[in-house]
């Protein structure tokens, strides 16, 4: 009787190693199926992102106070100079306006020059991260 249970716990264990072979096993066929637009779409991602770059910028400072003058500041400076990006960027624990993005010093000095006729307070900086 006890040669009986354990010829059939063997083929009791044989059968299921063999049937876990075949279950988890993987074939190595991977179809991939994808839009043209979406590479179309990559590739600009990919040259927006290779310009961005944060801390080889020059900015010009043109307001620093409340949140509520810092719109007011911006929304006056972006009809006055159609040309130039602003943003409102908080710095604990106040507002300020920064304008432009200029790749060289020389470049956001003669826009600097500009922009100080209108707003007298305006600093030339240079943000970090």
């Amino acid at each position: 009787m006890r040669i009986l249970r354990t010829k059939a716990f063997y083929c009791c264990l044989l059968f299921v190693f063999l049937f876990c072979q075949k279950s988890f096993s993987q074939t190595g066929k991977i179809n991939i199926i994808q839009d043209s637009r979406f590479e179309k779409l990559l590739n600009e991602k990919r040259k927006i992102n290779s310009s961005i770059t944060v801390n080889d910028r020059y900015k010009v400072q043109i307001f620093y106070g409340s949140n509520e003058e810092a719109k007011k500041t911006l929304s006056q400076f972006k009809k006055e100079f159609r040309q130039l990006d602003g943003t409102i960027v908080y710095t604990d624990p106040t507002f300020k306006v920064w304008v432009g993005t200029f790749k060289t010093r020389i470049e956001a000095e003669r826009n600097y020059k500009e922009i100080l006729k209108k707003y007298p307070n305006a600093l030339l900086i240079r943000p970090n991260k």
